[in-house]
């Protein structure tokens, strides 16, 4: 009986939920939005425009690897084990994986699906591969390095032994840090130890040269700690990679000394750091910055090297992560831009330690204050060769707070994701502060589409995957605000096809006119009216309009400073020269009464922004003016007697504490005691109290605002929701174009009520609610934190059923209650444990920021950089990945760099791809898979070729598929064997072509000096 009284004390004769059953109330998971836990590893690809991401195994979500592509392309693929990912690379068709177990997981980038796993007899520290090669190199802990062939899915039985036992034998356990292959002859591998690296020669099966790196006595290195220099000391090895032609050695260490060797004489040529030379002699100085006279700041060790090359490998820079003093509160990236290296064959000794000690250009590429660069991803054009550091355009670095920042090459620029990299990773670019979700009509959004200059692409793989389409007139549109000030908008989607797949980018902190100190704490909406509006921590509010930017391309000049406060400030001229046609700055409110806490735009040109001073504005965005400011306490006070129902409790305590508005809702109904219709404006506080406000117009256009009312709700805590609905049919009665269009002529006449959700119950009345109290409930089990109405089926046609109230609780649960009566329809968990633990996992402790939109989508938090979004009036369809495709056959990988005439003129012996195979592999390896599709293109185009009418010489016509593989494979053992010869023969031609030379030199010498002595004699 007490939701029949209900239906009677709020106004409304009908039953408006009579359609709706238990059985409606289901959860779709609908989609997945963000990076489920803290990144540790990124990797990209060149071949494929790929970029994969691997995240560290945390108490928000396992570890697992995200593979981005074009647009929304992605791919989820989970590590068989709970761990974190630790290394992640590509390798032509697979992506290897080593976590923080020790396995060694390998995944096709066609099918998306684990090829296989390998779990190594001791501690993997290091992992290497080449895209030529079908093999991966496992460093252990031991110092041993181990083979895994990728094609046989199997450990290869190459082995090579802890090579630098050779130079300390004592050492029981010198971990392998780092592994190399030579960028122009994969015949040679770098190993970096601990203790610090040397040269392997597959040919030669030994180490051909060594590099440790002593200190000796008085020598500063890189620490410049005096205690430390009076003694002899070696720094533990962190980073060693090879210059772009394999012509020099770069070790980092962990006293952050950077130490460039010859690999020929396994000479050093220069010990520095970032900011000193010739650290390993005793008569160096060492000037650290950041440390004071007489002191000395520690710093970092290298954590990050590459050594880049531009089209022409010989002009290189070396970017650097790590090194500087940990007093420095910005530490960035360091760039050695060394131009043109100088010909080793003829260049001094002097020539060559000049180019490392004096570079042509030193830079910091800067990075957000108080985190530091751990780790960094280049971003090459085409090349995957040169350790993935040939002509990069662009720097993803990953920082110490889990976040990722996007750089130019070699400016340093800041680059923004928006609509560069995938939508998800933009969740990390940097974090977001806060979240908001909105509706807008399909045809409105599919209009706004900004127009803003950018670089190339970094991003350009994969294909999407089609998706129905479903055509929802109203899209749900997230607005994301990010903590460098920047908000972001873009289409969630109802897991359909998405049209306009474009994020729109919203510079609040230009706006403002500052770049510390932006937070944004609520946002607004308006899609009818192409208006956006935010508030910030700091006081202001600033309100964006779609427009075309008339100083495009061009800095505009520097207006005036903020208007004071309680003033409208003109910042239209702040739009960002590089946004042609989007959300541009129009108006701004630097109100100065502490955070805003509640913010609503109107989709007929008001905006209402209320701060947690307790202040309450209204702009009437046509002109643009302010028509309305007050206090809470002002018009609370004034309404204080005929409202306040109950003086004791709860309403009897709040007369001491701050009060402000929460939640702000535009409205068109009618008010009780008036026989028409209006604008409303409802306002509800943190105390329980919603006031009413009328907007009427004026004379000359202009609107002004009053007072209508207030009401006490019984609950007396946070209001979480302010809804309006029309009590004769059900449907919604918001502030909407069309039905303030017709308070003009007097066709609109909505017979409304008022829903109030507050934390610990709901109130349905008529406003402003002062003469009838309405119907009212308490919620007996947990509290709400955020609540809507919504519309099963919409809100009109064939398919409506009704209007219910969902609201999310601090139990787990979400709830529909039926109108008028508010009696509890159905309930279901999404906290994860619905369904045995494969529902929907929301946070329950962020239900707060959480959204529920009139349809019954939930988008909330799943992690502290995840979203999920979620339908309660679905069918129970769980989440379904993506099932875009990822690998593109058609790019192939170019090939591999290969050593100079010069050199091989000289004598170097060179080791092809193909010659790796046996020395790897073994002479009994079967045909690998890349050599039987080999053949068989090759016997497809030996086929098409004899169906033209050609012949082949090298095979018989009847030769079969097999047999054509077989003789492919002989006649590469054949050339094999013949490559060894000629090198030998070469040796022996290079040795007696020496002999001639010499022989040649005496005489010139001979005669020289006879010639002399003649001419003396005058002979």
């Amino acid at each position: 009986m007490a939701h029949l009284l209900r239906g009677k004390q709020a106004g409304i004769q009908n039953d408006l939920s009579a359609g709706i059953t238990s059985d409606l109330f289901a959860v779709d998971d609908l989609g997945r939005y963000g990076v489920g836990s803290q990144i540790s590893q990124i990797a990209y690809d060149p071949v494929q425009s790929l970029l994969a991401v691997g995240t560290n195994d945390t108490q928000f979500g396992p570890g697992q690897i995200y593979i981005f592509g074009q647009k929304r392309v992605n791919a989820v693929l989970p590590l068989p084990k709970r761990a974190s990912v630790k290394a992640l690379q590509f390798c032509a068709d697979k992506l290897l994986c080593l976590d923080s177990k020790h396995d060694l997981s390998i995944y096709s980038l066609e099918t998306k699906k684990l090829l296989a796993g390998h779990s190594a007899p001791g501690i993997v520290t290091a992992l290497h591969s080449d895209p030529t090669l079908d093999y991966a190199l496992l460093g252990m802990q031991n110092g041993d390095v181990m083979a895994y062939d990728l094609d046989r899915e199997a450990p290869a039985p190459f082995k090579i032994p802890n090579l630098w036992k050779e130079i300390n034998p004592r050492a029981r356990a010198v971990p392998v840090v780092t592994l190399q292959f030579h960028p122009r002859d994969i015949g040679s591998l770098l190993i970096g130890y601990m203790e610090g690296a040397c040269i392997y020669s597959f040919k030669q099966n030994k180490a051909v040269k060594f590099f440790h790196y002593e200190l000796p006595r008085g020598a500063p290195g890189g620490d410049s700690d005096p205690a430390s220099m009076s003694m002899a000391r070696s720094p533990k090895l962190t980073q060693a990679v090879w210059h772009p032609t394999g012509t020099f050695i770069l070790t980092g260490h962990e006293d952050s000394s950077l130490v460039f060797w010859d690999p020929k004489d396994g000479r050093i040529v220069m010990a520095r750091t970032l900011a000193d030379t010739n650290v390993d002699r005793p008569e160096a100085g060492n000037a650290t910055p950041g440390g004071t006279h007489g002191t000395f700041a520690l710093k970092e060790p290298i954590f990050s090297i590459a050594w880049c090359a531009n089209v022409d490998p010989d002009d290189t820079a070396i970017l650097v992560a790590g090194g500087a003093p940990t007093t420095m509160p910005t530490k960035g990236l360091t760039l050695f831009e060394l131009g043109r290296t100088p010909n080793y064959a003829t260049s001094s000794w002097q020539v060559l330690s000049s180019h490392f000690e004096s570079p042509r250009r030193q830079r910091i590429l800067p990075t957000p204050p108080n985190a530091e660069v751990i780790d960094f991803c280049l971003i090459p054009r085409t090349s995957p060769h040169f350790a993935g550091a040939q002509d990069p355009i662009a720097i993803i670095a990953l920082m110490s707070s889990g976040e990722i920042i996007t750089l130019s090459f070699p400016s340093g620029h800041p680059i923004s994701p928006t609509n560069q990299l995938h939508l998800s990773l933009t969740f990390v670019h940097p974090f977001i502060i806060a979240a908001n979700l909105s509706t807008i009509e399909r045809q409105k959004w599919l209009g706004m589409t900004e127009h803003r200059a950018h670089g190339p692409l970094i991003l350009t793989g994969g294909k999407e995957s089609s998706h129905p389409l479903k055509r929802f007139e109203g899209r749900n549109v997230a607005q994301t605000a990010h903590a460098d000030g920047t908000v972001r908008l873009w289409d969630a989607g109802h897991a359909d096809e998405i049209e306009n797949e474009e994020l729109l980018q919203v510079d609040v902190a230009r706006a403002v006119g500052r770049c510390d100190g932006v937070e944004v704490t609520r946002m607004s909406l308006a899609g009818a009216t192409g208006e956006f509006a935010a508030g910030l921590r700091s006081g202001e509010l600033v309100v964006f309009r779609w427009n075309h930017n008339r100083n495009a391309g061009r800095e505009p000049p520097r207006d005036a400073d903020n208007a004071g406060p309680g003033q409208l400030t003109n910042v239209t001229g702040r739009a960002d020269p590089s946004l042609h046609d989007g959300l541009l700055p129009f108006t701004l409110l630097d109100q100065q009464d502490g955070p805003c806490t509640a913010l609503q735009l109107s989709d007929v040109g008001f905006v209402a922004a209320a701060f947690e001073g307790g202040s309450l504005v209204i702009i009437d965005l046509r002109g643009p003016a302010i028509i309305y400011t007050a206090s809470v306490t002002d018009f609370i006070k004034e309404n204080k007697r005929g409202s306040f129902r109950r003086s004791g409790g709860r309403h009897g305590d709040s007369a001491s504490k701050p009060e402000w508005v929460t939640v702000l809702e535009f409205s068109v109904m009618t008010l009780d005691g008036d026989d028409y219709s209006s604008l409303l404006l409802h306002a509800g506080t943190n105390l329980g109290h919603l006031a009413t406000f009328q907007l009427l117009p004026g004379q000359g256009g202009r609107y002004s605002a009053r007072f209508a009312g207030a009401v006490a709700l019984d609950h007396g805590d946070r209001v979480v929701s302010i809804s309006t609905l029309s009590a004769d049919d059900g449907g919604p009665a918001r502030a909407t174009q069309r039905a303030v269009a017709g308070l003009r002529d007097g066709s609109t006449h909505v017979n409304g009520v008022v829903l109030a959700v507050g934390a610990s119950g709901a109130r349905l009345f008529r406003a402003p609610g002062e003469k009838h109290k309405g119907a009212s409930k308490t919620w007996d089990e947990a509290l709400c934190d955020a609540a809507a109405l919504t519309w099963v089926g919409g809100p009109a046609g064939m398919d409506a059923k009704g209007v219910a109230l969902v609201g999310l609780f601090g139990d787990g649960f979400a709830k529909a209650f039926s109108l008028p009566g508010l009696k509890e329809i159905a309930k279901v968990k999404l906290d994860g444990s619905a369904a045995g633990g494969e529902g929907p996992a929301l946070d329950v402790r962020r239900f707060a920021d959480a959204v529920v939109t009139q349809t019954g989508d939930v988008l909330g938090w799943a992690g502290p950089s995840e979203m999920a979004l979620v339908n309660v009036w679905g069918s129970g369809l769980n989440f379904v990945r993506s099932k875009d495709t990822l690998f593109n056959p058609d790019s192939l990988i170019p090939p591999r760099p290969t050593i100079s005439n010069l050199q091989w003129i000289s004598g170097t012996q060179y080791i092809t791809p193909a010659d790796m195979d046996l020395l790897i592999g073994g002479p009994d390896r079967p045909p690998s898979k890349r050599m039987i599709a080999q053949a068989r293109a090759e016997e497809q185009q030996r086929r098409a070729a004899a169906r033209a009418g050609g012949s082949s010489s090298s095979a018989p016509q009847d030769e079969g598929y097999w047999a054509s593989m077989q003789r492919a494979i002989n006649e590469r053992t054949e050339k094999l064997g013949i490559v060894g010869d000629n090198m030998d023969r070469l040796q022996e031609n290079s040795n007696s072509w020496a002999d001639d030379v010499n022989k040649f030199v005496n005489k010139q010498k001979r005669g020289f000096v006879m010639g002399a002595m003649k001419s003396k004699f005058g002979l």
